[in-house]
């Protein structure tokens, strides 16, 4: 049946538990599921799928949902399947050719699961592509918003000497120097990256290569930190004063630009701590792996890496009401129209699209594989039939 893709009175929309290491979040609070029941549709929540954000089974059975006692039964018995990160090995197989799939996908950094989607036929829709006209991404934003606010903590925590750092208070005290903070990228996650390192007492460096953006900074933290437009000799100058390294640079879709080199880094101060947020597209540097909450953090040239890749789920209660705030109107289109009049009405809903029927239609995922790029008008029809 291919019904989810068009226009259909009732969508079966199904919410898996989430399988990656150390992920705690879930794709919907019983409070979406609300909205979606009252719209005619179905809502189908594995159990246990909720439990790390605080949502237990009958808070979504007491708006209306029903539990599947498995991840097969939600896979097998659901049109639209709702998830916060990209399938793992053990669920590529799950996903058939008439499902739509929904959740954060990061395809260039991942062509194992790009291929295994596009094997699939699936439709899959990525919420960090979704991108209006003006070039914002709102549902990338509020975890990216998370994200920045966790690094600047975890700078700080990693600054500890019991953890391997420096041993420098970020803040500093009376008499002694607060520690230096700099964030690569003045977006949403180096914004709030920034906030926190501020109010934590540190002084702030943002590297920035949008004179716009740039501006908007200067306006919105009153001066209280230092701008610098952002290039190569800039980069290699600050982070040698660096105690505390934030890469939150973001090209949507495609591959982190390698900003950072081993030699760069080995310039740092030993014991200083960088966090590479854009580690879910690669990483902005060429010694960031991925790492998890478990184990967070590993040592180069003397500097600690934290690059956990799910950053946000950390604080899933948090993450959990603010992602389905930003993905349920989304949602609610998707199901009330299907997706081929869904993405008519909503240019910034069709450029969430990924991969549709075998092909890729997202081109800075086709350009990091090598694969043919398909340009999602000529995979898609844009009216139901």
């Amino acid at each position: 049946m291919r019904l989810s893709r068009y226009r259909s009175a009732a969508v079966k929309i199904g919410v898996p538990r989430e399988i990656k290491s150390d992920e705690y979040r879930v794709a919907l609070t019983p409070a979406g599921a609300r909205e979606l029941l009252q719209r005619g549709h179905e809502v189908l929540v594995e159990t246990g799928a909720g439990d790390g954000s605080a949502f237990p089974d009958v808070a979504y059975e007491a708006v209306g949902a029903k539990i599947g006692r498995s991840a097969g039964v939600v896979w097998l018995d659901s049109e639209l399947i709702l998830k916060v990160k990209e399938p793992i090995s053990a669920e590529y197989g799950l996903l058939r050719y008439d499902q739509i799939l929904f959740t954060y996908l990061h395809l260039a950094a991942n062509a194992p699961l790009t291929q295994a989607l596009a094997e699939s036929g699936a439709a899959c829709i990525a919420y960090e592509t979704v991108e209006t006209d003006a070039r914002s991404l709102p549902l990338l934003a509020p975890m990216s918003e998370i994200a920045g606010r966790l690094a600047a903590q975890a700078g700080a925590y990693f600054l500890e000497k019991p953890l391997g750092g420096r041993g420098l208070l970020l803040g500093g005290v009376p008499g002694v120097a607060a520690g230096n903070v700099v964030v690569l990228g003045g977006g949403m996650v180096g914004y709030n990256a920034a906030v926190i390192a501020l109010g934590l007492g540190a002084n702030v460096t943002i590297l920035e290569r949008s004179i716009d953006r740039m501006r908007h900074l200067e306006e919105t933290l009153s001066g209280r930190f230092t701008l610098l437009m952002s290039s190569s000799l800039q980069i290699e100058e600050s982070i040698v004063d660096a105690d505390v390294l934030i890469g939150a640079v973001l090209i949507p879709g495609a591959l982190a630009p390698k900003l950072l080199t081993r030699q760069s880094i080995s310039r740092m101060k030993n014991g200083s701590v960088f966090c590479d947020v854009a580690i879910d597209q690669g990483g902005c540097s060429e010694t960031s792996h991925p790492t998890t909450h478990s184990e967070p953090v590993y040592t180069v040239e003397g500097v600690t890496h934290y690059c956990v890749a799910n950053m946000p789920g950390a604080v899933p209660v948090t993450s959990t009401k603010a992602l389905t705030n930003a993905t349920l109107p989304y949602i609610e289109a998707v199901a009330d129209y299907g997706l081929a009049e869904a993405v008519a009405r909503d240019p910034a809903l069709a450029r969430g699209v990924n991969v549709l029927d075998g092909k890729v239609t997202y081109e800075a995922v086709a350009d990091a594989h090598g694969l043919e790029y398909a340009p999602l008008e000529d995979v898609l029809p844009l009216s139901p039939v």
